[in-house]
Order: structure tokens, then C-alpha cells, then sequence
């Protein structure tokens, strides 16, 4: 029990120090074995049991449905981003107009979830990238944001995630991601701080140079509220 209980603590320093060594999801080789039904159906015993110990009665009007609800919440939405068949396709075409300074799509509205507690993680992530012959539909960007975040999430893993991806997709490196989101970990339990947020950066090609850095970060702040 003694070795349990340290393991138990050391797992829960690094949650709460969001530390994660890993850029790609961690997941088990047979995630994606089990249809979405038969998902549903075990996550609604498991969420059924919880609340049961918790003492709830599931008998009441307003409780009796809430197993469901959440694990179709899991399966479908919250999580949704796990299965890689809901990779959003983003087809590129090819820069007829010449554009070549960067393009920013700013103030994209973030819904993810912490890994360490399954708490809410809210924000804006902002998606910027130089052109090498190739663009990509502005509603992609927002759509593969939308993706990754749509799974239990480290913040650092997000940021690296979209910024991996449309460097895939637009076939250069020259692509930055900035992320300014709260975690409801930090606001609603713990600490309880509702005011502090996180942010967090990823930068790659051009955008390592100072000076492209420092235009995209310049974009970010411009007054835009039309």
C-alpha cells in the first residue's frame, strides 16, 4: 500500500504541475476496437455507479437520465476528437493570387478538456501561417483546432497537435499556434483562482525569427471587435 500510495502521489505532482512528456494523445492500441454504442453503453454503467456511490438518487426525475446524457456527452462531443475518423479533411488548392505574408485567424473559440481532472479547459487559440504555394479553407483551421481539443488535453499537447497538423496539410513548417485558455482545474477547485489563465505557444519555420513572431503577436492584439 505504501508504494500505491506514493505512486499515487508522485501521478498527481505531475497533473498538477501539467506535465507531459508526450505529443501525441495517450492512447491504447485497441482504443477504437469497441463500436460508439458499445462505448455508450459501458461509460453509462460506470457514470450510473459513480453517482450511486456518491449517494445520488437515480430513481429522481431530474437524475434518472444523467448516465446517458453523459456518456453519449463522452462518446460523441466532448470527446469526440479521439476517434481519427473525425479528422476534419482540409483539402488545400494552390495560391494563384501570390499571397505571401502571413495569414492569421485569430480568436477561435477553444472548448477542451483537462487530462488530470476532466475538468472544462475554455479559451481562444489564435492559428497563423506563411504560404509556400498552398492555402487552406479559413474554416479548416478553426475545424482542426475544434478536433484536437476535443479530447483529454494537456495545453502544451494542444498547441503542438494543431501546429503539426496544418504543417502536414500545407506542406511547410512555417505555421505558429498561440493558446490562451482557463482551466477549470485551477479556477473551480484547488487554488481556486478565477481571474489567472494559461498561455502557451508553438512556433514553428519562420516564426522562430523574432521579427515574424513578434507581426504575428502584433496581429493577435489588434483591436477586431466589429
Amino acid at each position: 500500500m505504501k508504494i500505491d500510495r506514493t505512486l499515487e502521489e508522485h501521478f498527481e505532482e505531475i497533473g498538477n504541475e501539467h506535465v507531459s512528456a508526450a505529443e501525441e494523445t495517450p492512447l491504447r492500441e485497441d482504443a477504437f476496437i469497441l463500436d460508439d454504442e458499445e462505448k455508450i453503453k459501458r461509460i453509462k454503467e460506470n457514470v450510473r455507479e459513480i453517482m450511486l456511490t456518491l449517494g445520488l438518487d437515480l430513481d429522481d426525475d431530474s437524475l434518472k437520465g444523467t448516465p446517458n446524457r453523459v456518456a453519449k456527452m463522452f462518446v460523441s462531443e466532448i470527446f469526440g476528437g479521439l476517434h481519427p475518423e473525425r479528422k476534419p479533411k482540409s483539402s488545400t488548392f494552390e495560391n494563384k493570387y501570390k499571397y505571401g505574408e502571413m495569414l492569421v485567424e485569430k480568436n477561435i473559440t477553444l472548448y477542451s478538456t483537462c487530462e488530470h481532472h476532466l475538468l472544462p479547459i475554455v479559451g481562444k487559440a489564435h492559428v497563423a501561417y506563411i504560404s509556400n504555394g498552398t492555402v487552406v479553407g479559413l474554416s479548416k483551421m478553426n475545424r482542426i483546432v475544434d478536433y484536437f481539443a476535443r479530447r483529454p488535453q494537456v495545453q502544451e499537447r494542444l498547441n503542438i497537435q494543431i501546429v503539426r497538423e496544418l504543417q502536414k496539410v500545407l506542406g511547410t513548417d512555417d505555421v505558429a499556434c498561440v493558446i490562451d485558455a482557463k482551466h477549470l482545474c485551477v479556477n473551480s477547485r484547488g487554488i481556486k483562482d478565477i481571474e489567472s489563465s494559461t498561455v502557451t505557444a508553438e512556433y514553428g519555420g519562420k516564426f522562430k525569427e523574432e521579427a515574424i513572431r513578434r507581426e504575428f503577436l502584433d496581429y493577435i492584439n489588434l483591436d477586431t471587435n466589429f
